[in-house]
């Protein structure tokens, strides 16, 4: 009876001041703002593929599969701990052993799992004591945080030992009683011939020690969680469950920018006048301007570093780490939380998340690859978070690098990133010493006949103003013209989808072009669309439906792919043997998951395609996104182009394949850089396709 009352005072007290945490943190998360959530039957799918599953640690087989059987182990030992709380609240021992043979599995399962737990985490200390791994460490990562992550090794290694221990001299004491073992114990069934006394008194002292130290160890544990970097231990199921469901090349948009854009565009047509609407501010500042999604994120970081192991600004030097961010919104969180539950959100203590914990270098390093969104075991989303705080610098203080201004200028003027006319965008074909080979038709054209093109060819910006890029717009024109194809173009009505804008934080401009593009296509009656860049086709596929416009969309790789696989397309031996390496545009493979279409067609033209070390899925950005194309890179030891062409010159290919505008200039510097143009060129998929029909 006393150790009833013992049990069930101190699991009270456990559970009094877990309430307490809770309570501390939904003070908190009511201080953000809202988060969509929207499918549950698609987010139970991620949840079990990637939280049970484990499919994002998987990425690395043999650190993946250590800590999926330890994350499985967990589990396992869920059924032993319940049955323990049940066992000190009524006084039995072995309360659920009544289920029958179910109970010997559960049993045998969590013996053998504590095993494997046990020598799991002495694996996990020695890696990250002996081992020197990088993405342990950072200047983010404080002594605190090393000590923080010890700790929760060594109380998981407690948890398990003393079950081992327990179910070792449980064992013994049936033996010694002469009576049934309730349960199987294949692990402690070996431990117990060696690890034995005959003094009863003796075993019973230490099995009743071992229980308590387990459960009190579980206890503690329970109550350290939340404030150590093992939350994820209770977060990461939800956490995943509500993550973005979306590609990751989707940003969500901000709403009330785009009340204020329709307004702006069309008064008379608008639900709600921005006049009469408070307007909040745009993008993070501080804390109290993130989604719950994003606090929650913050929670469940396990800072295992992954992000930052392959982000490419901290690949080369930049003071940008993706882990830092997440950590940093915790920390200030925690500092400035209570306050706010205490004195209200509009409180103030002269310090925000932004520059206080996260400076403008930091936010102008990213290049918006997703890279860090990709590897993170947990589906935290940190080039969001990033952006939004762009937002804030561009849209409430008008700064950005004078770069990037200059592209809001230029595209808000011209419709374009470059001070160039809009009567100059069909200069491309108009210039072209082929051109009365090949027909360029125009919408407009069409449209005064009554007429709507099957296809849009969507030049973009790089395709009509770039040097480089428009020998790939006359190559895919030739393409389509072999095809015969139906298709047009915009021509001088054609602007630019300020994708590059957006990513580099000026929503207003980016969402006043895409709703003038969107009523423009629409009034055309445009149903099918294929550009030649990435980042156009994401916006069109992506995006675009959240502002209503609804198109076919597809990536002039895809569009080859398919004319091949259909027969329309044939081609002739002119790579046959050539050694081509193949560099992944960010936004056309990881943010979309085309990895096949380029390759595909690649094979076809018999060429023999050598992958570089990181490739598809671990492809590493050229260097260009997030509007970095425009702007002075941050300081660093390298520039990304450099350790991107790099990687591509040890392939030992003569020719650089890529199927992006911002790829073809960074990697064609990245060759001029390392003095290499002559020796390997660098060709665009329907480059290439050109030259073999």
């Amino acid at each position: 009876m006393l150790k009833q009352i013992i049990f069930i005072t101190t699991l009270l007290l456990t559970l009094g001041i877990f309430a307490y945490t809770v309570r501390r943190y939904y003070l908190f998360f009511r201080l953000t703002k809202p988060f969509p959530v929207k499918n549950w039957k698609k987010r139970i799918g991620v949840m079990f593929k990637v939280a049970f599953f484990q499919s994002k640690i998987f990425r690395f087989p043999l650190t993946g599969l250590f800590h999926a059987l330890t994350f499985w182990g967990f589990c396992a030992l869920l059924f032993v701990v319940f049955e323990m709380v049940l066992d000190g609240i009524a006084g039995t021992d072995k309360a659920l052993a009544g289920i029958g043979w179910f109970y010997n599995v559960l049993t045998a399962t969590g013996d053998i799992s504590a095993f494997i737990v046990f020598f799991l985490i002495i694996i996990f200390l020695f890696r990250r004591n002996y081992l020197n791994i990088k993405r342990f460490q950072g200047i983010e990562m404080t002594q605190r945080h090393h000590n923080d992550a010890h700790l929760a090794l060594t109380l998981i290694m407690l948890v398990v030992f003393t079950l081992l221990a327990m179910n070792t001299y449980y064992i013994n004491i049936c033996k010694f009683k002469g009576e049934e073992v309730l349960g199987t114990y294949p692990v402690s069934s070996v431990f117990a011939l060696f690890w034995t006394s005959d003094n009863y008194q003796i075993m019973s002292l230490v099995y009743n020690g071992m229980w308590w130290v387990h459960i009190l160890t579980i206890f503690a544990f329970a109550n350290i969680l939340p404030y150590s970097k093992h939350f994820h231990v209770f977060l990461s199921i939800p956490n995943v469950l509500l993550s973005r469901l979306e590609p990751l090349g989707y940003l969500e948009p901000d709403r009330n920018i785009t009340r204020e854009v329709r307004y702006m565009l069309n008064p008379d047509a608008a639900d709600v006048s921005a006049e009469n609407q408070a307007v909040e501010r745009f993008g993070v500042k501080d804390v109290q301007d993130v989604t719950w999604k994003n606090y929650l994120d913050s929670l469940t970081c396990t800072q295992c570093g992954r992000c930052t192991s392959v982000c490419p600004a901290n690949i080369t030097g930049k003071l940008l780490s993706p882990r830092k961010i997440i950590m940093n919104l915790r920390e200030r969180m925690n500092e400035i939380g209570p306050k706010l539950v205490k004195n209200g959100k509009d409180f103030s203590d002269n310090k925000s998340l932004l520059r206080d914990y996260v400076s403008e270098e930091e936010l102008w390093a990213c290049t918006t690859c997703n890279a860090c969104a990709q590897e993170c075991p947990v589906n935290i989303n940190h080039p969001s978070l990033i952006v939004d705080m762009r937002r804030f610098l561009v849209m409430e203080e008008g700064k950005a690098p004078s770069g990037l201004n200059a592209i809001f200028a230029n595209i808000e003027n011209n419709g374009a990133p470059w001070q160039y006319s809009s009567s100059d965008r069909l200069k491309w074909y108009d210039d072209w010493t082929e051109k009365e080979n090949y027909r360029l038709p125009l919408v407009q054209e069409l449209a005064a006949s009554g007429k709507t093109p099957e296809y849009l060819f969507w030049v973009g910006s790089a395709g009509a103003f770039d040097d480089r890029y428009k020998k790939v717009s006359r190559a895919f024109v030739k393409i389509l013209n072999h095809l015969n194809i139906d298709f047009a173009v915009l021509g001088t009505e054609e602007t630019d989808t300020a994708d590059s804008a957006r990513r580099a934080g000026n929503e207003m401009l980016y969402q006043m072009q895409t709703l003038m593009i969107i009523e423009l296509l629409n009034n055309y009656g445009i149903k099918k669309i294929i550009t030649c860049c990435p980042h156009d086709f994401n916006t069109f596929k992506n995006e675009y439906p959240g502002f209503g416009g609804h198109f076919q969309v597809e990536h002039h790789t895809q569009f080859i792919s398919r004319m091949i696989n259909e027969g329309r397309l044939q081609t002739g031996d002119t790579f046959s043997g050539t050694k081509i390496t193949y560099h992944d545009p960010c936004y056309l493979g990881r943010a979309n998951g085309e990895y096949h279409a380029p390759r595909f067609v690649l094979t076809h033209l018999k060429a023999e395609v050598e992958e570089m070390k990181r490739n598809r899925s671990f492809a590493l950005c050229c260097g260009a996104g997030g509007g970095q194309m425009f702007k002075e890179a941050e300081k660093g030891n390298k520039e990304v182009y450099a350790e991107r062409t790099e990687e591509a010159l040890k392939t030992g290919a003569s020719i650089v394949a890529t199927a992006c505008p911002f790829c073809m200039v960074m990697l064609t510097d990245g060759l001029k850089y390392k003095n290499m143009e002559e020796e390997v060129r660098n060709y665009d998929i329907a480059e290439l396709v050109a030259m073999a029909i």
